[in-house]
């Protein structure tokens, strides 16, 4: 038997194999895997004798693999969408005054600060990258720009209390 008979007949038992422990097209894939690998590592070996354990060597490593990749992913513990509670959509007086409250701390904070950070933050907030305001600023150096950015959002943290909440 030639080494294309030979990987058919191997291909139909590892996917047996695979489907008796996975979802078919998982298993497919999986087989594919094992035979690319056979393909490019081990053509050196021919006998069938030889063949069959390496095969399913390979095979346990990759649905291990596959195994570990989903564990680690989070999909064996994932909840279905339908069975999560909805958010509550309706306007909580608590929340409400909270976020007035942050807003109020946050238009006084902005307002203390001086003419060149609320000019940096105005520009920020109109969706103008780093060189583009470096260009309106006139600035020949884009880290002076990261500079002031930074000194201004530390600033602006400190008159906010040291906290944005």
């Amino acid at each position: 038997m030639d080494r294309d008979q030979t990987l058919h007949a191997l291909r139909e038992r590892i996917l047996a194999f695979a489907t008796s422990r996975l979802s078919r097209d998982r298993a497919e894939d999986l087989t594919q895997d094992v035979l690319a690998v056979l393909h490019d590592k081990y053509s050196h070996v021919t006998e069938l004798v030889e063949l069959v354990p390496l095969a399913f060597q390979v095979l346990r490593y990759k649905m291990l693999d596959a195994h570990r990749k989903s564990l680690r992913r989070g999909e064996y513990n994932q909840e279905s969408a339908e069975d999560l509670p909805l958010a509550d959509t309706s306007n909580n007086p608590m929340t409400q005054l909270d976020q007035k409250q942050r807003v109020d701390r946050l238009l006084s904070a902005i307002a203390q600060l001086g003419e060149r950070c609320r000019e940096l933050f105005t520009w920020k907030l109109e969706g103008k990258s780093f060189p583009e305001i470096q260009k309106i600023m006139g600035q020949s150096s884009i880290n002076t720009i990261y500079t002031w950015d930074l000194r201004c959002r530390k600033q602006l943290l400190d008159l906010m209390g040291g906290s944005w909440e």
